[in-house]
């Protein structure tokens, strides 16, 4: 489940997906995704698939995590990173191997509370986590050179768009019954909008979960 050589046969998947940051790939290759998986789910740890971790959420599937991450970073160093929807605390994990500082935000407490634990386990120091509303951000944190959303709105959050910096980028999946993955920029002229390929997220849902 576990071995090296089931990593490196994920990571080579990746490869021919079209990811080529290699700082991603090695984080991917190293990183224990089953530790962010129920027991009774970790032998597909390291299938390229998204996987139930409850509450109707999903630990997206390695290609969407790496892909997402490479496309923040993508000739763009950043050093304060907003996370939005914490999840089981992979994506956060492989991002603070890359940044700084990843600020995440999750709605759901248990959710939030097992990404906490599991990310002390990994001793990843430079996580800040808040339970919180997602779509509202981290504006008391802000302004983030880099912004991460791991559920999808019907369309961008202003309140998301007023906490990227100038110079900075996000990475979203936007959309309802047909989603696609799009890169922000905020330029000194004002933001520039990419669409990058189709995408299947859960949507952003506003209020909390206790």
């Amino acid at each position: 489940m576990t071995s090296q050589r089931t990593r490196d046969r994920l990571v080579q998947r990746l490869v021919e997906q079209g990811v080529t940051d290699l700082e991603v790939l090695d984080v991917m290759r190293s990183t224990p995704r089953h530790l962010f998986l129920d027991e009774a789910l970790a032998h597909r740890a390291y299938e390229d698939a998204a996987l139930p971790i409850g509450y109707q959420q999903t630990l997206s599937r390695p290609y969407t995590v790496a892909r997402m991450t490479e496309l923040l970073l993508r000739d763009h160093p950043c050093q304060r990173v907003l996370e939005i929807g914490t999840g089981s605390g992979f994506q956060t994990a492989v991002l603070a191997q890359l940044v700084g500082e990843v600020f995440s935000v999750e709605r759901i407490r248990p959710l939030q509370i097992q990404a906490r634990q599991r990310l002390r386990t990994l001793r990843l120091r430079n996580v800040t986590l808040r339970h919180a509303d997602g779509g509202l951000g981290w504006p008391e944190q802000g302004p983030f050179d880099g912004i991460l959303t791991t559920a999808a709105p019907e369309e961008i959050p202003e309140e998301l768009l007023a906490q990227l910096a100038v110079g900075g980028r996000m990475v979203i999946p936007v959309g309802g019954a047909e989603q696609s993955l799009k890169v922000v920029d905020r330029t000194e002229e004002g933001i520039q909008t990419q669409v990058v390929e189709s995408a299947r997220f859960v949507p952003l849902v506003s209020g909390t979960v206790r």
